[in-house]
This record gives C-alpha cells, structure tokens and sequence, in this order.
C-alpha cells in the first residue's frame, strides 16, 4: 500500500467496530492496513528545531526533514483569504476589495494540479487547509472584539462569513477538480482548557448555517471535514458532528481530552493527534505508556495518532528520535 492509501484507510472505521480488536488493522477501501500513517501534521516550533540543529540536525526544509525522521509526507494545500485590522462595520467595508482575493484561489488550484500525478500515485497525502467561521473573523477583529463582536456587531458577523462561505466553497470547487484532498483542515481554535469559547447559542446563530453548506460540499466530493481547534472540545464535538464535521484534531492530552473516552461517547468521530507531547522528554517507559494507552484506539479505527500539538523545544533530537522510534514500532503492531 502506498502511503496515501494506509492514511485513507485508516481514517476508516469498520462497523460496529469496539475499541479495541484483535489482528488486523482497522479495515480500509483494499482491506486491513498492514501499519498506521506516521506523521507530523504540523511543523515543530522554530525554537525546536534551532535546539535540534545545535544537537546535529543538518539545516533541511520541512519536507526533506520528514524523510530524514523516515516519517510519512503529508503535502499542506491552502487557500488564504487574507486579513487586515477592522474595529466597525465601515472599516470592514473599506477593505471587503482587498479580502477574499481571487488570486489566493489561483494559487490553490495552481498547487493542487502540480501535486496531482504524484498525489494519484499515492506518494503523499494532501491536507488541504481553509479558514474557519470562528478563526477568521477573530483575525480581523482581534480576540477581544471578536467576542464582543458577536453581540455588538451580530449583521457584520453574517457578512463576514457569508463572505468566507463564498470564498472557501469557490476554492474546493477548484481544488477539487483536480485532485480529491485526503482531508479537509478547518482552522477553528475556539476552545481552550476549560471549554468552547463562545456559548451553544452563539455557535448555532452564528457558525452552524455555513458550516452546514460547507459539510454538504465536501460530502460531494469525498472529503472528509476536520476541524482543528485546541483546547478542551469535549462539548463542541456534538455541535461539529450535527454540521456534518466528521473528525477532529488535534486532541490536546494536556487540557483533558481523552481520545478513548470520545470514541466511547461518539463512535463515528474521526481523530488525528491525541498524543501527550508533554511526556515525550520522559524517557522510554513513559512514552511507551502514552502509546499503550491509545493503543486501542489505534487498533479499531478512525483514528490516526499524532503528537497534540507542535513538539515543544523541551524535546531533544534524541527524544524525538526515541519518540518515532517507538511510533514506528506501534504502528506497525496492527
């Protein structure tokens, strides 16, 4: 199997699958993997890497860095509206010509026709990479007057992502003539340790009707719609999976999320991460018992593990090297 084809088959859940099975691996489109997906959705921080170049790490780009670590290639699609400061109305307004430009759209499809051949053959997987309705009006009105924004300002939130309905529905029409993406990533980031930072009734007034429009493209073209957003999600997994989301990463251990627990609670979710970064300078015994614990998650499907978050530059190249080691070794334990 190539690559890209364990990936989609692993992100498959067999029916009625329980959490933990005994043999093969979790059934995909050709049958049971023969080992999980090994890969970084993310890029370490850059002090990391300068503290791993200080231990021998040669200056490489991030994908030659992947292959030196022998992991798996993931390619990152985007298409990037833009953004610039607004407090009003009026200054939204002003600058609505230079947002949403159709050249980042461009770009996209530019990308996704050159990655085509090699993504068909299964090289690599693709995550293409789109704001979210949370995420991208809190880059125009800053964190503070997002929050506010919703109930000052409630006619500008609809304008604001009616218009990034528009713009993220013509960049997968465009993308996806070309190339079927192995995930959709939505950038959300609207949790934090304790829970959502916006209420239940916020999220239906003001999220639920364009993500609802966004799920049913995606269904059409086989995409599956992930959401990426930190922080404790344990009460935003109902609200996503009502508006057609279908997984979630990247599932931080450190505010509380049990990956097992919400496989148990919702079995149809999809998972990526859930991979305490905080015990990976730990030593031997300790990261072998955060791969035991999501182990049977591991084995029943749905779920790809990953680290929860960027390696911290706490993590030496030694570490590390220990860390894809042992992810190497469980993955292939399927």
């Amino acid at each position: 199997m190539t690559p890209r084809s364990i990936f989609t088959a692993a992100l498959s859940i067999p029916p009625e699958a329980p959490i933990a099975c005994e043999g093969g691996g979790p059934a995909g489109p050709g049958g049971a993997t023969p080992r999980l997906p090994r890969i970084e959705w993310a890029a370490w921080w850059d002090k990391t890497i300068h503290r791993w170049e200080g231990e021998g790490l040669p200056k490489l780009g991030w994908e030659d860095s992947l292959r030196y670590f022998e992991l798996d290639i993931m390619r990152n699609l985007f298409a990037d509206p833009g953004a610039e400061p607004i407090e009003s109305e009026s200054d939204y307004d002003r600058l609505r010509p230079k947002l949403f430009p159709k050249s980042a759209i461009d770009k996209a499809a530019r990308e996704a026709k050159h990655l085509a051949k090699a993504h068909e053959r299964g090289d690599f997987t693709v995550r293409f990479i789109l704001n979210g309705f949370f995420w991208y009006p809190r880059r125009l009105l800053g964190i503070e007057g997002h929050l506010y924004a919703f109930y000052d300002y409630p006619a500008l939130m609809h304008r604001i992502n009616k218009d990034l309905l528009a713009f993220n529905l013509e960049a997968i029409h465009r993308v996806c003539k070309t190339i079927r993406p192995d995930l959709l990533s939505f950038m959300e980031d609207m949790s934090y340790n304790h829970g959502p930072m916006l209420s239940r009734a916020c999220f239906e007034e003001f999220l639920r009707p364009y993500y609802l429009e966004l799920a049913q493209a995606l269904k059409a073209y086989g995409v599956p719609f992930f959401v990426d957003t930190d922080g404790l999600v344990d009460r935003l997994v109902p609200w996503l999976l009502d508006c057609g989301v279908e997984g979630l990463l990247p599932l931080e251990r450190q505010s509380g999320v049990d990956v097992n627990a919400l496989r148990a609670q919702y079995p149809g979710l999809l998972m990526l991460g859930g991979f305490d970064k905080m015990v990976m300078n730990k030593g031997e015994a300790a990261i072998r018992c955060e791969f035991e614990r999501l182990l049977p998650l591991m084995k029943a499907g749905g779920f790809i593990p990953s680290v929860d978050h960027q390696t911290p530059p706490g993590v030496s190249l030694e570490d590390y090297r220990l860390y894809v080691r042992l992810l190497r070794e469980y993955t292939e334990m399927m």
